[in-house]
């Protein structure tokens, strides 16, 4: 029997236990607050993430370690990784901390990016938006992710308050995107090198924050092969093990970089319904060395986040195949606290689904989008 150690307490490290206890897995898991929500399915380490004497500990309970987020420093994972397994490697988590090292990882391996210059310095700015030009946003390098660390340019004016909100952080100056669709592939990595990938989801995204994602993603058959290719050659490039994500942006048929994610990923919440085997499952397989499960999708799936507080669960249950999840965490302005999945066996099922739950909640806007592309794709 293996026990995962997981770097992270939050909503992420849940799942991954309660996936991975039907396969007969132990979790235990570390962060540096009391009430992580994932200690309410499996026993919680409460430690800094230099606390050497308690990870020491923590490793010698443990068969393999993993992340929940990719904040956890570095170095601790390169320490831990002297002590026990560790997947992904430090190499993987390393890169995609920095902005620079993600997006230079990207063109490497031949996945166009928007256009972007490094930014050490207000001087450093200046010359960037001459070579960048606007509009454009300005991104920390380290510690960014749901819209934190960035700031939309649209004019001259804007550019000393972008730079004292960012506090002269290292960071890096991005082209704005006037891009036609977002889309992720989640794809999981075996210890063997085999390779499996979700179909492509289709996101939205609120204040930065992700809203809303459908699976599979209408009229992405094109895209698909692909966004499969860089997914792989990222893979293989970081000599990658578990679920990772690559989120991109579509602009006149073409694919373009935005992020990666070394973890299981928001947009691949619909697949603990929506697929032969979740983004979860996947994952702890991969790192315990298991085979890889089914990735297939089962009809039509839309997920979406409740960001803030909960809404009620009852007009959401009351659909046939809607699934809710409650994270366990107490309401906060911009905080993940649970999402529900919708899964249908067509999109005009789907459509009648969202909006009846639209119109329960008060969420039309929320749904409307996934409603219009559902309806699109019908049209087409």
């Amino acid at each position: 029997m293996h026990t995962i150690g997981i770097l992270g307490g939050g909503q992420l490290a849940r799942m991954l236990a309660l996936a991975g206890a039907p396969l007969g897995l132990r979790f235990v898991v570390v962060d540096s607050v009391a009430d992580a929500c994932a200690g309410q399915v499996a026993p919680l380490v409460q430690a800094d993430w230099r606390d050497f004497n308690a990870l020491a500990d923590f490793a010698r309970r443990i068969d393999v370690a993993t992340f929940d987020f990719e904040n956890v420093p570095a170095d601790t994972a390169r320490w831990l990784s002297e002590r026990t397994r560790v997947f992904p490697n430090p190499r993987a988590l390393a890169t995609s901390q920095d902005r620079l090292a993600e997006k230079t990882l990207f063109q490497r391996i031949g996945l166009d990016t928007p256009a972007f210059a490094v930014v050490d310095s207000c001087e450093d700015l200046h010359r960037a938006l001459e070579q960048v030009g606007l509009p454009a946003i300005l991104k920390t390098r380290r510690l960014g992710y749901d819209g934190k660390g960035q700031y939309r340019l649209r004019s001259p004016a804007d550019v000393g308050p972008a730079w004292q909100a960012l506090g002269g952080a290292p960071a890096i100056l991005e082209a704005f995107v006037p891009f036609e669709r977002e889309l992720s592939v989640v794809a999981v990595r075996g210890q063997d090198g085999e390779l499996r990938s979700y179909p492509l989801t289709r996101n939205w995204h609120a204040d930065g924050i992700l809203s809303a994602s459908l699976a599979p993603a209408p009229d992405s058959d094109a895209l698909m092969p692909l966004a499969l290719a860089h997914a792989q050659r990222l893979a293989e490039e970081l000599d990658y093990v578990g679920t990772f994500a690559l989120e991109l942006f579509v602009r006149e048929g073409r694919l373009l970089g935005n992020e990666m994610a070394p973890r299981v990923h928001n947009s691949g919440h619909w697949t603990i319904e929506g697929a032969a085997a979740s983004q979860f499952e996947n994952h702890v397989r991969a790192v315990c060395g298991l085979p890889l499960g089914d990735t297939r999708a089962l009809g039509v799936s839309v997920m979406l986040n409740w960001i803030g507080d909960l809404p009620p669960a009852h007009a959401v249950l009351a659909e046939p195949r809607a699934h809710w999840h409650d994270y366990g965490k107490s309401p906060r302005a911009g905080r993940k606290v649970g999402h529900a999945t919708l899964r249908a066996d067509t999109a005009p099922e789907m459509v009648e689904r969202l909006t009846r739950i639209g119109c329960a909640l008060g969420r039309e806007a929320q749904v409307a989008p996934v409603i219009a592309a559902l309806q699109a794709a019908g049209a087409a």
